[in-house]
């Protein structure tokens, strides 16, 4: 029962999500209105917005208009659900818990905003570190050691290398990395500590390094094809929550 409704809760806030993904980049309030058809702009009701159940009794179709909906709002509502019920088999039913749901939450929200508009809007970044700094100094453990909390050192120290590194790269590239991606790293780092940047980094470069290659092979891309960064930086981030600890133990256990 405990899985089931952490699940349902990730299904009903995945649908506040779609909301944050379609309104923040717009400078609209993610509060009102209530939520709108985008073809014909009537009402969802209620029971035409219950998350994944009503997208698929409606066919995809709006009940008013039968314009399509995209198929990313029910995507980004399973995604959320599962994210939860990984949080809760990694960490169990604990405070910690409730807060990597609540940044995981927020990094699908930087993801799809950043494929769409490839910005990371402020209003998530900043609040965002702020929240991350008072977590990793006084609450959250150690990614990498979870015995311990992460602590302000390797908080602070994380935020200052994560912002620095990503600054550095953005000046020796000429704009090749956005502001954004600064600042959201910054976040990551003070959530994780230094090793979660390089971990975070690595692998979503390596990430990166795939899916441009890909689409180069197969899709005709270009070398100068711009390709959001935030969604493997978010996930990087998320393997390093989730098994920086065994990951970082298995590198050092095959380089003595």
């Amino acid at each position: 029962m405990g899985y089931l409704f952490v699940f349902v809760s990730g299904l009903l806030i995945g649908s506040f999500l779609n909301v944050c993904i379609y309104r923040l980049p717009r400078g609209e309030s993610v509060v009102t209105p209530a939520s709108s058809c985008p073809s014909c702009g009537s009402a969802i009701r209620p029971w035409d917005n219950i998350p994944l159940v009503s997208y698929v009794i409606l066919r995809g179709r709006c009940r008013h208009c039968g314009g399509r909906i995209s198929p990313r709002y029910p995507l980004v509502e399973l995604l959320n659900g599962l994210f939860y019920l990984v949080v809760l088999w990694r960490f169990g039913l604990s405070l910690n818990s409730l807060f990597y749901m609540v940044y995981f939450s927020t990094l699908i929200v930087i993801t799809f905003i950043d494929i769409d508009f490839q910005i990371i809007p402020d209003a998530i970044t900043l609040p965002g570190t702020a929240a991350a700094l008072l977590l990793g100094i006084f609450l959250i453990p150690d990614p990498f050691d979870r015995g311990s909390v992460l602590g302000a050192k390797q908080s602070i120290l994380g935020l200052l290398i994560g912002g620095g590194l990503f600054y550095t790269v953005a000046l020796v590239s000429r704009g090749g990395m956005g502001g954004g991606d600064i600042k959201m790293m910054a976040m990551v780092g003070a959530l994780t500590g230094w090793k979660g940047v390089l971990m975070t980094t690595f692998i979503g470069s390596l990430a990166g390094s795939i899916i441009g290659i890909s689409l180069m092979l197969f899709k005709g891309k270009g070398r100068k094809t711009r390709i959001p960064f935030g969604p493997f930086l978010a996930l990087g981030s998320v393997v390093s929550i989730l098994y920086g600890e065994e990951l970082l133990g298995l590198y050092l256990r095959g380089h003595p």
